[in-house]
């Protein structure tokens, strides 16, 4: 496949990533608190979707590992908020399968193993860690995301996830720039940006909402 149909799926990816940021931010500054709306969490699977097959496409493991543990937690968050269940069920059988065949699909094609993913000429191995590392790092916060919103039995971006946004990006960013990787830089570049607004939004939020919680315990006593 032609480099530029690889990089134009890699960047369509990280449009709509960058899409679901800039609906919830502006969202969020309307209402002057974080809003977790389930656009987000459509988007980001459909962004994953796109991206896994971009990782697939560049022999990239550190991004199909990424993709491949936040794709699931997509889907519970929509499952969390009903959308889930409003899709067709063709489209949410085939959405759930289809990280495990497209990897079940090319181990068993020879297309790649896992010798290839770990040995890639194009990507040393003190790099190939780097972008692992990153890439976990950057999950842990939907992990972090997904125990609070199953504990509050409601889809919610609580700041840790902001705060973790913010470690994982600038690692990823610094993978990205070794990498030369230009769909990684522009996504997680922009993306930085948000993240760091939304702790600020937070920070305005709990200003707000800690006098009136004095004020209403005072009212009650």
């Amino acid at each position: 496949m032609s480099s530029w149909i690889v990089y134009s799926i890699g960047f369509l990816a990280q449009i709509l990533f960058s899409g679901r940021l800039i609906i919830q931010w502006i969202l969020s500054e309307k209402s002057k608190r974080i809003i977790t709306p389930s656009a987000f969490w459509k988007l980001s699977l459909f962004a994953s979707f796109l991206l896994f097959l971009y990782g697939y496409l560049r022999d990239d493991f550190a991004i199909m590992l990424g993709q491949a543990l936040t794709y699931y937690i997509y889907i519970r968050n929509l499952q969390l908020q009903g959308e889930w269940q409003k899709s067709p069920k063709w489209l949410r059988v085939f959405l759930f399968v289809f990280p495990i065949l497209i990897v079940i699909y090319a181990y068993n094609n020879g297309e790649y193993d896992i010798d290839k993913l770990f040995r890639n000429d194009a990507i040393p191995l003190w790099l190939l860690l780097l972008g692992i590392v990153s890439q976990i790092l950057f999950t842990l916060r939907f992990v972090y995301q997904w125990i609070v919103s199953e504990k509050t039995k409601t889809s919610q971006l609580p700041v840790g996830f902001w705060r973790m946004s913010v470690l994982g990006a600038s690692l990823i960013l610094t993978y990205g720039i070794f990498r030369q990787d230009p769909v990684l830089l522009v996504g997680h570049g922009a993306g930085l940006i948000i993240y760091v607004r939304n702790i600020f939004i937070w920070k305005k939020q709990m200003r707000y909402e800690m006098p009136n919680k004095d004020y209403k315990t005072t009212e009650n006593e």
